[in-house]
């Protein structure tokens, strides 16, 4: 398995050593996926790790940052676009020599792409795009055996989501959720080991809502 990073390498050598641990094989790989180059840098540091096979592409890199539509600057828009929507469409051209049949490419969409929440249409612009991606990814390599879906999680706690640490922001969220807890990554992780499996063989095109019923 190979773990990227672009800011949070001791993140990442944790994630590697867990894995290592469980008996399995990982590298850490980084590229500031912010450039213009970052998706073929990284495209080529995989391949020179997984050489001519990649089954599994989950791109999970993302930004977000809340500004109402009188505050978004155009660096933070040109930002959130580079991460979120231009890196993940050249790293899978980059790789695609890589990719074959049976091979598996997973996006990272949102609630926000489907509904609108909190001050975040420049972000929710992206993951719009990302789900537009899926499509049309899935439609042009189905002939060649590749499967191309997404999920999209409502809120997570995660650092992207430290309002969840408040008391007015959990109950924001569990507000507009039908299962009242807010989200842990391990709720995500095992749609995407799905998709990835060939349980989901039948599947492709498809971006799978993982929000525990957000905005019903």
């Amino acid at each position: 398995m190979l773990v990227h990073y672009s800011n949070s390498e001791k993140e990442a050598d944790a994630v590697v050593a867990e894995i290592r641990k469980a008996g399995g094989r990982a590298e850490k790989v980084g590229a500031d996926l912010r450039q213009a180059d970052g998706p073929h840098i990284l495209a080529k540091r995989v391949r020179a790790i997984v050489g001519d096979r990649l089954d599994i592409l989950a791109a999970n890199a993302g930004i977000s940052k809340a500004a109402s539509i009188e505050d978004t600057k155009i660096e933070d828009f040109d930002n959130l676009f580079a991460v979120n929507v231009r890196a993940p469409f050249f790293l899978v051209q980059q790789l695609l020599p890589a990719l074959c049949k049976g091979s598996n490419i997973i996006f990272t969409s949102s609630i926000a792409a489907h509904a609108s929440v909190g001050a975040l249409s420049a972000y929710a612009a992206t993951k719009g795009a990302v789900d537009t991606l899926v499509k049309h990814f899935a439609s042009a390599l189905g002939p060649r055996g590749i499967r191309v879906n997404a999920v999209a999680p409502g809120v997570v706690e995660t650092d992207m989501s430290n309002f969840t640490k408040t008391e007015a922001g959990r109950e924001v969220t569990l507000g507009m959720q039908a299962l009242k807890r807010v989200a842990q990554p391990d709720d995500i992780a095992p749609v995407v080991a799905f998709l990835a499996s060939d349980d989901a063989r039948w599947i492709t095109g498809d971006t799978v809502h993982v929000d525990g019923g957000s905005k019903l």
